[in-house]
Protein backbone atom coordinates (compact mmCIF):
# COMPACT_ATOMS: atom_id res chain seq x y z
CA UNK A 1 0.00 0.00 0.00
CA UNK A 2 1.40 3.68 -0.99
CA UNK A 3 2.04 5.84 2.00
CA UNK A 4 -0.28 8.79 1.03
CA UNK A 5 -2.79 9.55 4.22
CA UNK A 6 -5.10 12.42 4.85
CA UNK A 7 -5.74 13.28 8.41
CA UNK A 8 -9.40 15.08 8.79
CA UNK A 9 -9.02 17.20 11.58
CA UNK A 10 -5.40 16.51 11.73
CA UNK A 11 -3.76 19.72 13.58
CA UNK A 12 -6.15 18.53 16.91
CA UNK A 13 -4.77 16.53 20.01
CA UNK A 14 -5.18 13.68 18.48
CA UNK A 15 -4.54 13.79 15.11
CA UNK A 16 -1.24 16.23 15.06
CA UNK A 17 0.51 13.39 17.40
CA UNK A 18 -0.72 10.93 14.33
CA UNK A 19 0.88 13.00 11.78
CA UNK A 20 3.86 13.40 13.67
CA UNK A 21 4.42 10.07 14.18
CA UNK A 22 3.39 9.17 9.87
CA UNK A 23 5.86 11.29 9.39
CA UNK A 24 8.80 9.48 11.41
CA UNK A 25 7.31 6.51 9.57
CA UNK A 26 7.98 7.89 6.16
CA UNK A 27 3.98 8.55 5.23
CA UNK A 28 3.37 11.50 2.90
CA UNK A 29 0.62 13.26 5.43
CA UNK A 30 -2.06 15.94 4.57
CA UNK A 31 -4.16 17.60 6.88
CA UNK A 32 -7.44 19.00 6.68
CA UNK A 33 -8.53 21.18 9.58
CA UNK A 34 -10.62 24.03 10.13
CA UNK A 35 -8.62 25.45 13.46
CA UNK A 36 -11.63 26.14 15.51
CA UNK A 37 -10.93 28.71 17.80
CA UNK A 38 -12.43 26.16 21.11
CA UNK A 39 -9.44 24.28 20.36
CA UNK A 40 -6.63 26.49 18.30
CA UNK A 41 -7.31 30.07 19.79
CA UNK A 42 -7.84 33.23 18.06
CA UNK A 43 -4.57 33.19 16.39
CA UNK A 44 -3.33 29.89 16.11
CA UNK A 45 0.07 30.60 14.13
CA UNK A 46 0.74 32.30 17.78
CA UNK A 47 -1.91 30.63 20.11
CA UNK A 48 -1.82 27.00 19.05
CA UNK A 49 1.34 24.66 19.75
CA UNK A 50 -1.18 21.31 18.12
CA UNK A 51 -1.06 23.32 14.93
CA UNK A 52 2.53 24.45 15.33
CA UNK A 53 3.45 21.32 15.81
CA UNK A 54 2.69 19.85 12.10
CA UNK A 55 3.14 23.40 10.53
CA UNK A 56 5.86 23.23 7.77
CA UNK A 57 5.69 19.35 8.03
CA UNK A 58 2.45 18.24 6.86
CA UNK A 59 0.64 19.24 3.32
CA UNK A 60 -1.53 21.13 5.52
CA UNK A 61 -4.87 22.55 4.29
CA UNK A 62 -6.85 25.17 5.96
CA UNK A 63 -10.64 23.94 5.24
CA UNK A 64 -13.55 22.26 6.17
CA UNK A 65 -14.78 18.60 6.58
CA UNK A 66 -18.47 19.79 4.64
CA UNK A 67 -17.18 22.11 2.29
CA UNK A 68 -17.05 20.16 -1.27
CA UNK A 69 -14.14 21.81 -2.73
CA UNK A 70 -11.39 21.32 0.43
CA UNK A 71 -12.50 17.63 0.50
CA UNK A 72 -11.72 17.19 -3.26
CA UNK A 73 -8.25 19.21 -2.55
CA UNK A 74 -7.48 17.12 0.37
CA UNK A 75 -8.22 13.34 -1.11
CA UNK A 76 -6.09 14.12 -4.48
CA UNK A 77 -3.68 11.02 -4.52
CA UNK A 78 -4.34 9.47 -1.08
CA UNK A 79 -4.61 5.97 0.06
CA UNK A 80 -6.04 6.41 3.16
CA UNK A 81 -7.79 8.64 5.22
CA UNK A 82 -8.01 8.68 8.85
CA UNK A 83 -10.90 10.84 10.17
CA UNK A 84 -11.05 12.85 13.18
CA UNK A 85 -12.99 16.12 11.91
CA UNK A 86 -15.25 16.31 14.51
CA UNK A 87 -16.87 18.55 17.04
CA UNK A 88 -16.03 16.83 20.87
CA UNK A 89 -17.70 17.25 24.49
CA UNK A 90 -20.43 15.63 26.02
CA UNK A 91 -21.81 18.41 28.03
CA UNK A 92 -21.42 21.05 24.86
CA UNK A 93 -23.01 19.01 22.60
CA UNK A 94 -26.49 18.43 24.55
CA UNK A 95 -26.88 22.62 23.82
CA UNK A 96 -25.72 22.98 20.32
CA UNK A 97 -27.07 19.80 18.78
CA UNK A 98 -27.22 21.23 15.27
CA UNK A 99 -23.42 22.08 15.29
CA UNK A 100 -22.73 18.69 16.49
CA UNK A 101 -25.22 16.93 13.43
CA UNK A 102 -23.89 18.96 10.77
CA UNK A 103 -19.83 18.89 11.17
CA UNK A 104 -20.50 15.21 12.56
CA UNK A 105 -22.93 13.77 10.74
CA UNK A 106 -23.20 15.84 7.43
CA UNK A 107 -19.15 16.23 7.28
CA UNK A 108 -18.46 12.63 7.63
CA UNK A 109 -21.50 12.12 4.76
CA UNK A 110 -19.72 14.59 2.30
CA UNK A 111 -16.70 12.12 2.95
CA UNK A 112 -18.52 9.29 2.01
CA UNK A 113 -20.46 10.78 -0.80
CA UNK A 114 -16.99 11.93 -2.26
CA UNK A 115 -15.52 8.09 -2.48
CA UNK A 116 -18.79 6.95 -3.66
CA UNK A 117 -19.33 9.30 -6.73
CA UNK A 118 -15.69 10.35 -7.44
CA UNK A 119 -12.44 8.71 -9.07
CA UNK A 120 -10.31 8.01 -6.17
CA UNK A 121 -7.12 6.06 -4.62
CA UNK A 122 -8.48 5.27 -1.23
CA UNK A 123 -7.84 1.94 -0.32
CA UNK A 124 -8.51 2.22 3.43
CA UNK A 125 -10.48 3.97 5.75
CA UNK A 126 -9.94 4.67 9.55
CA UNK A 127 -12.72 6.52 11.89
CA UNK A 128 -12.04 8.19 15.09
CA UNK A 129 -14.82 7.03 17.38
CA UNK A 130 -15.76 6.90 21.21
CA UNK A 131 -16.55 5.13 23.83
CA UNK A 132 -19.91 7.73 24.15
CA UNK A 133 -21.36 5.17 21.66
CA UNK A 134 -21.71 2.69 24.70
CA UNK A 135 -23.52 4.95 26.86
CA UNK A 136 -23.34 3.32 30.37
CA UNK A 137 -21.80 0.07 29.08
CA UNK A 138 -21.59 -3.04 30.58
CA UNK A 139 -22.41 -4.20 33.96
CA UNK A 140 -23.61 -7.32 35.98
CA UNK A 141 -26.77 -7.80 37.82
CA UNK A 142 -27.34 -11.05 40.61
CA UNK A 143 -30.48 -11.82 39.12
CA UNK A 144 -30.04 -10.84 35.12
CA UNK A 145 -26.49 -11.59 34.48
CA UNK A 146 -24.84 -8.34 31.73
CA UNK A 147 -27.30 -5.58 31.63
CA UNK A 148 -26.87 -2.28 29.61
CA UNK A 149 -28.64 0.19 31.92
CA UNK A 150 -30.51 2.96 30.55
CA UNK A 151 -29.70 6.34 31.85
CA UNK A 152 -29.95 7.25 35.70
CA UNK A 153 -32.77 8.77 36.53
CA UNK A 154 -32.88 12.06 37.55
CA UNK A 155 -35.02 11.64 40.63
CA UNK A 156 -31.91 9.07 42.21
CA UNK A 157 -29.01 11.62 41.02
CA UNK A 158 -30.90 14.85 42.76
CA UNK A 159 -31.28 12.76 46.09
CA UNK A 160 -27.30 11.42 45.95
CA UNK A 161 -27.54 8.10 44.52
CA UNK A 162 -25.63 8.03 41.25
CA UNK A 163 -25.61 4.64 40.28
CA UNK A 164 -26.69 3.08 36.93
CA UNK A 165 -29.15 0.46 38.32
CA UNK A 166 -30.51 -2.87 36.40
CA UNK A 167 -32.79 -2.23 33.69
CA UNK A 168 -34.93 -5.05 34.60
CA UNK A 169 -35.11 -5.48 38.42
CA UNK A 170 -33.68 -1.85 39.43
CA UNK A 171 -31.18 -3.46 42.39
CA UNK A 172 -27.71 -2.12 42.32
CA UNK A 173 -24.86 -3.38 39.50
CA UNK A 174 -21.57 -4.17 39.15
CA UNK A 175 -19.31 -2.66 36.52
CA UNK A 176 -17.43 -4.72 33.88
CA UNK A 177 -15.36 -4.07 30.93
CA UNK A 178 -17.77 -3.01 28.17
CA UNK A 179 -16.64 -5.22 24.76
CA UNK A 180 -17.01 -4.40 21.28
CA UNK A 181 -20.22 -6.36 20.90
CA UNK A 182 -22.18 -4.62 23.97
CA UNK A 183 -25.13 -2.77 23.11
CA UNK A 184 -24.86 0.53 21.85
CA UNK A 185 -27.13 2.87 23.29
CA UNK A 186 -25.24 6.84 23.46
CA UNK A 187 -26.90 9.13 26.03
CA UNK A 188 -25.28 12.27 24.75
CA UNK A 189 -26.00 14.03 21.16
CA UNK A 190 -21.70 13.59 20.77
CA UNK A 191 -22.44 9.71 21.48
CA UNK A 192 -25.32 9.48 18.91
CA UNK A 193 -23.12 11.39 16.30
CA UNK A 194 -19.86 9.38 16.56
CA UNK A 195 -22.23 6.28 16.17
CA UNK A 196 -23.68 7.47 12.84
CA UNK A 197 -20.19 8.23 11.90
CA UNK A 198 -19.15 4.37 12.50
CA UNK A 199 -22.31 3.29 10.80
CA UNK A 200 -22.41 5.51 7.96
CA UNK A 201 -18.65 4.82 7.29
CA UNK A 202 -19.18 0.96 7.49
CA UNK A 203 -22.02 0.82 5.32
CA UNK A 204 -20.68 2.55 2.32
CA UNK A 205 -17.17 1.16 3.22
CA UNK A 206 -18.54 -2.50 2.65
CA UNK A 207 -20.60 -1.48 -0.25
CA UNK A 208 -17.31 -0.41 -2.02
CA UNK A 209 -14.84 -3.37 -0.86
CA UNK A 210 -12.89 -0.70 0.80
CA UNK A 211 -11.50 -1.71 4.30
CA UNK A 212 -12.78 0.35 7.03
CA UNK A 213 -11.65 0.39 10.89
CA UNK A 214 -13.89 2.26 14.03
CA UNK A 215 -11.37 2.66 16.53
CA UNK A 216 -13.67 3.62 19.77
CA UNK A 217 -11.22 5.68 21.63
CA UNK A 218 -11.84 6.01 25.76
CA UNK A 219 -10.50 9.31 27.67
CA UNK A 220 -7.62 10.13 25.95
CA UNK A 221 -4.88 12.67 27.34
CA UNK A 222 -1.01 13.89 27.69
CA UNK A 223 1.31 16.19 26.76
CA UNK A 224 -0.31 18.85 24.02
CA UNK A 225 -3.63 19.00 24.82
CA UNK A 226 -5.44 22.16 25.09
CA UNK A 227 -5.58 23.71 28.41
CA UNK A 228 -7.86 26.32 27.40
CA UNK A 229 -10.53 24.33 25.95
CA UNK A 230 -13.64 24.67 28.78
CA UNK A 231 -15.36 21.68 27.66
CA UNK A 232 -13.21 18.02 27.25
CA UNK A 233 -10.06 16.86 28.89
CA UNK A 234 -10.62 16.41 32.50
CA UNK A 235 -7.60 16.51 33.63
CA UNK A 236 -6.77 19.34 31.58
CA UNK A 237 -10.03 21.04 32.86
CA UNK A 238 -8.82 20.51 36.67
CA UNK A 239 -4.93 21.14 35.81
CA UNK A 240 -5.60 24.90 34.81
CA UNK A 241 -8.19 25.16 37.98
CA UNK A 242 -5.53 24.07 40.02
CA UNK A 243 -2.88 26.01 38.28
CA UNK A 244 -5.45 29.29 38.72
CA UNK A 245 -5.85 28.68 42.34
CA UNK A 246 -9.33 27.37 41.63
CA UNK A 247 -11.54 25.15 43.76
CA UNK A 248 -12.26 22.22 42.24
CA UNK A 249 -15.80 20.97 41.71
CA UNK A 250 -15.77 17.74 41.18
CA UNK A 251 -19.53 16.77 40.09
CA UNK A 252 -21.63 13.57 41.80
CA UNK A 253 -19.56 11.83 44.42
CA UNK A 254 -16.69 11.57 43.19
CA UNK A 255 -16.56 8.29 42.60
CA UNK A 256 -17.58 8.16 38.70
CA UNK A 257 -14.51 6.81 36.86
CA UNK A 258 -13.36 6.28 33.07
CA UNK A 259 -11.01 4.55 31.34
CA UNK A 260 -8.02 7.35 30.66
CA UNK A 261 -5.70 6.29 28.04
CA UNK A 262 -2.44 7.99 27.35
CA UNK A 263 -1.60 9.78 23.92
CA UNK A 264 1.65 7.34 22.94
CA UNK A 265 -0.45 4.09 23.33
CA UNK A 266 -3.97 5.48 21.33
CA UNK A 267 -0.89 6.40 18.35
CA UNK A 268 0.16 3.39 18.68
CA UNK A 269 -3.20 1.75 18.59
CA UNK A 270 -4.25 3.64 15.56
CA UNK A 271 -1.25 3.20 13.35
CA UNK A 272 -1.89 -0.70 13.81
CA UNK A 273 -5.67 -0.13 12.35
CA UNK A 274 -3.51 1.76 9.84
CA UNK A 275 -0.80 -1.04 8.86
CA UNK A 276 -2.73 -4.07 10.10
CA UNK A 277 -4.73 -6.50 7.41
CA UNK A 278 -6.33 -7.71 10.55
CA UNK A 279 -8.31 -4.53 11.21
CA UNK A 280 -9.98 -4.74 7.80
CA UNK A 281 -13.54 -4.30 8.37
CA UNK A 282 -13.29 -4.34 12.18
CA UNK A 283 -14.36 -2.07 15.48
CA UNK A 284 -11.97 -2.28 18.48
CA UNK A 285 -11.88 -0.51 21.90
CA UNK A 286 -9.04 1.69 22.64
CA UNK A 287 -8.28 2.28 26.33
CA UNK A 288 -6.40 1.00 29.12
CA UNK A 289 -8.80 -1.06 29.95
CA UNK A 290 -8.38 0.44 34.37
CA UNK A 291 -11.19 2.50 35.36
CA UNK A 292 -10.03 5.70 37.62
CA UNK A 293 -11.99 7.78 39.61
CA UNK A 294 -12.75 11.49 39.14
CA UNK A 295 -11.70 12.02 42.34
CA UNK A 296 -8.80 10.04 42.29
CA UNK A 297 -7.58 12.20 39.27
CA UNK A 298 -8.00 15.35 41.05
CA UNK A 299 -6.11 13.95 44.10
CA UNK A 300 -3.31 12.45 41.85
CA UNK A 301 -2.45 16.02 40.08
CA UNK A 302 -2.63 17.96 43.33
CA UNK A 303 -0.43 15.58 44.58
CA UNK A 304 2.23 15.49 41.22
CA UNK A 305 2.02 19.31 41.32
CA UNK A 306 2.46 19.83 45.51
CA UNK A 307 -0.29 22.94 45.17
CA UNK A 308 -3.45 22.36 47.68
CA UNK A 309 -6.45 23.99 46.17
CA UNK A 310 -9.45 23.36 47.84
CA UNK A 311 -11.55 19.75 46.36
CA UNK A 312 -15.32 20.43 46.54
CA UNK A 313 -17.39 16.97 45.72
CA UNK A 314 -20.61 19.09 45.12
CA UNK A 315 -23.20 16.47 44.04
CA UNK A 316 -24.07 18.33 40.89
CA UNK A 317 -24.44 16.30 37.85
CA UNK A 318 -24.84 16.93 34.61
CA UNK A 319 -27.36 15.34 32.14
CA UNK A 320 -25.81 12.90 29.41
CA UNK A 321 -22.93 12.01 31.43
CA UNK A 322 -22.58 8.12 32.22
CA UNK A 323 -21.32 6.49 36.13
CA UNK A 324 -18.63 4.04 34.37
CA UNK A 325 -17.55 3.07 31.42
CA UNK A 326 -13.83 1.05 30.56
CA UNK A 327 -13.27 -0.81 28.10
CA UNK A 328 -12.34 -4.42 27.29
CA UNK A 329 -9.60 -5.09 25.14
CA UNK A 330 -9.33 -8.41 24.92
CA UNK A 331 -10.15 -8.02 20.86
CA UNK A 332 -7.72 -5.51 19.96
CA UNK A 333 -4.78 -7.45 22.23
CA UNK A 334 -5.88 -10.09 19.83
CA UNK A 335 -5.91 -9.64 16.58
CA UNK A 336 -3.20 -6.27 16.31
CA UNK A 337 -1.19 -7.04 19.07
CA UNK A 338 -2.12 -4.00 21.20
CA UNK A 339 -1.07 -3.58 24.69
CA UNK A 340 -1.10 -0.23 26.42
CA UNK A 341 2.40 1.06 27.99
CA UNK A 342 1.67 3.70 30.00
CA UNK A 343 -0.01 3.01 33.40
CA UNK A 344 -2.25 6.11 34.47
CA UNK A 345 0.40 7.37 37.03
CA UNK A 346 3.66 7.10 34.14
CA UNK A 347 1.32 9.23 32.25
CA UNK A 348 -0.28 11.49 34.45
CA UNK A 349 3.20 11.87 35.50
CA UNK A 350 4.41 12.93 31.90
CA UNK A 351 1.30 14.91 31.41
CA UNK A 352 2.27 17.62 34.91
CA UNK A 353 5.46 17.26 33.67
CA UNK A 354 4.78 19.13 30.28
CA UNK A 355 1.60 21.56 31.79
CA UNK A 356 4.56 22.78 34.30
CA UNK A 357 6.14 24.22 30.92
CA UNK A 358 3.49 26.24 30.00
CA UNK A 359 1.80 29.48 30.08
CA UNK A 360 -1.56 28.84 31.85
CA UNK A 361 -4.26 31.38 31.08
CA UNK A 362 -7.27 32.34 32.93
CA UNK A 363 -9.90 29.06 33.41
CA UNK A 364 -13.00 29.33 31.04
CA UNK A 365 -14.75 26.45 33.15
CA UNK A 366 -17.01 27.67 35.43
CA UNK A 367 -18.16 30.33 31.86
CA UNK A 368 -19.18 26.52 30.97
CA UNK A 369 -20.85 25.07 33.72
CA UNK A 370 -22.83 28.82 33.77
CA UNK A 371 -24.09 28.02 30.59
CA UNK A 372 -25.06 24.53 31.12
CA UNK A 373 -26.93 25.79 33.79
CA UNK A 374 -28.36 27.89 32.59
CA UNK A 375 -30.06 25.18 29.94
CA UNK A 376 -30.75 23.35 32.82
CA UNK A 377 -28.46 20.63 31.70
CA UNK A 378 -26.15 21.09 34.88
CA UNK A 379 -28.32 20.21 38.23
Amino acid sequence: MNKNVLITGGAGFIGSNLAIRLLEKDYDVTVLDNLSIQIHGNNPELTSPLFQSIKGKVNFIHGDIRNKDDLAKSLKDVQIIIHFAAETGTGQSMYEATKYCDVNVNGTALLLDYITNKKHSIKKVVVASSRAVYGEGKYYCKNDGFVFPIERDELDMKNGDFEAKCPHCNCSIDMVATDEESKLHPSSIYGITKLSQEEMTSVICKSLGIPSVVLRYQNVYGPGQSLSNPYTGILSIFSTLIKNNRTINIFEDGEESRDFVFISDVIEATILGIEKDEANFQVFNVGSGVPITVENVAKTLLDLYGLDVPLYISGNYRIGDIRHNFADLIKIKRLLGYKPKYTFYKGISKFVDWVNQQEINESQYESSLNIMRLKNLLK
